[in-house]
């Protein structure tokens, strides 16, 4: 168990994924392995395979892809990612997340996959990431970032513990440089969040912090279909789970959603992946 002192804003997210809502909420209609955004080449694209498509398009863009890496996971979830980088690639891999009831359940898959052994969960935050500088080849991260209160200091963090050479290489939701104000209040007021990142506050701040920006690959389109994917596979399974979520949270998540995809459609938002290099 983490030691960490949490912000209220982190404190909240942690009570949120912890709680049994959510949690069987991700892990029944969010595909069971993976918690994060999808890439869709068909509109009957299952959950599940969509987002393992996102996670191969990420690490075809590192550089370690043909020799060993150690990897750092933010925000892990249930581990999913880390099983497909470590079955995948070889790569031995740190998932740093909140929620230790996630964590408990990542740790029993790694272990029925026989994967325990390259895959490590530690309990935490990343604002404040427990190792020592240089300690990483890569530091991963997916749909997780926005959930901070302090982004600079993620990316100060993960900057800190890359090895000369590392990558940094993660998603998040955002919203679009040229957001007008106050638009997207029910999307703060659904994560407990007063503002979201940018593409253009991550790439400027990544650089002033002395990053050398690789890339960044605009693929908008695939957060509104992830969150309208979403909300179609929580309908059509709602009388399934109904038992075992409270119809308050299922409410609360459909209308949710519904702002998610209402953003994405009016061009306020926006998603991509986000490849950095420590020099």
């Amino acid at each position: 168990m983490s030691n960490q002192e949490f912000s209220s804003t982190v404190k909240t997210t942690k009570d949120y994924y912890d709680s049994d809502d959510a949690h069987t909420f991700y892990y029944t209609i969010w595909g069971g392995e993976d918690l994060h955004l999808g890439i869709y080449e068909a509109d009957d694209d299952s959950v599940f395979d969509a987002s393992r498509r996102t996670i191969n398009h990420m690490a075809s863009r590192s550089e370690f892809l043909n020799r060993k890496a150690r990897v750092i996971d933010l925000g892990g979830g249930f581990s999913g990612s880390a099983r497909y980088l470590a079955k995948t690639y070889g790569w031995e891999v740190v998932v740093l997340n909140l929620s230790e009831t996630e964590n408990a359940r990542g740790r029993k898959m790694n272990a029925e996959q026989g994967l325990d052994h390259m895959i490590e969960v530690v309990d935490g935050s990343f604002d404040t990431i427990p190792y020592p500088d240089e300690s990483f080849d890569i530091v991963w991260s997916q749909d997780a970032i926005l959930h901070s209160d302090n982004r600079e200091k993620v990316l100060d963090e993960a900057k800190r513990v890359l090895k000369p050479g590392g990558e940094m290489i993660f998603t998040d939701p955002m919203q679009s440089n040229d957001c007008p104000e106050d638009v997207l209040q029910p999307i703060y007021d659904r994560i407990h969040l007063t503002s979201l990142g940018s593409p253009g506050f991550y790439q400027e701040y990544a650089k002033k912090i002395g990053f050398e920006i690789v890339s960044f690959e605009e693929l908008t389109p695939h957060l509104t279909k992830s969150y309208a994917r979403i909300l179609e596979e929580l309908e059509k399974r709602e009388n399934e789970v109904k038992h075992k979520i409270s119809q308050e949270y299922i409410d609360n998540m459909k209308k949710g959603l519904r702002h998610w995809v209402d953003g994405g459609n009016k061009g306020y938002l926006a998603w991509g992946i986000f490849h950095f290099r420590k020099p």
